[in-house]
């Protein structure tokens, strides 16, 4: 098997709109231009998948069952599109919040590179050649975690990050784009080839 590259996207922010945690699958929205980026993907062949943070799980403001509805409808809007995931990675735990077995220090919780390895390892994925994406700097960081190149989105919360805090990232972006599409379109140029 060929193992790919693979675009790893945040959910929140970046590929949908930042709406706080997000309680309803009627909630969650797709960005402008994001089931085109992910189509782009899926067209040139490289993996698409959604790592996310989730830890309204952990504090107990939604269910498993609700995340599992709000990723249903997500899978929805982008076939509506014309484009699908590869994969969808959620770490629904917190260090300090709510109770086991979700109140856990793991390795799953971006920064750290849980969900990225274990797609890699599902999915036949390389990392090396990979790229993450996503609004905040704790996705730069997972990035350089796992060997990939980074992308900042001006999405969410990406261009209050870039424009007010980005003399404290402990990793700077490889490229800061405009949004979702502009991301791919960056990949797909040949950057990590």
């Amino acid at each position: 098997m060929t193992v790919r590259r693979a675009l790893f996207i945040d959910r929140d922010g970046t590929l949908s709109e930042e709406m706080g945690y997000i309680n309803h699958p009627s909630r969650l929205r797709l960005l402008p231009r994001s089931g085109a980026a992910i189509r782009r993907l899926n067209e040139a062949g490289i993996a698409a998948v959604v790592a996310t943070n989730q830890a309204g799980i952990a504090r107990g403001y939604f269910s498993q069952d609700v995340l599992d509805a709000v990723h249903e409808a997500l899978v929805e809007q982008l076939k509506a599109e014309g484009a699908h995931l590869d994969g969808i990675y959620v770490c629904v735990h917190h260090p300090t919040e709510g109770v086991a077995p979700y109140r856990a220090d793991c390795q799953c919780r971006k920064p750290r590179p849980g969900l990225l390895v274990s797609a890699a390892t599902d999915l036949d994925l390389d990392l090396a050649r990979s790229v993450v994406v996503g609004d905040k700097a704790s996705d730069l960081a997972v990035a350089r975690a796992v060997g990939a190149r980074a992308v900042l989105v001006k999405t969410g919360y990406g261009l209050g990050e870039w424009e007010y805090r980005r003399r404290h990232f402990t990793v700077a972006p490889d490229h800061v784009a405009e949004d979702l599409l502009d991301a791919v379109d960056w990949m797909i140029a040949g950057t990590t080839a």
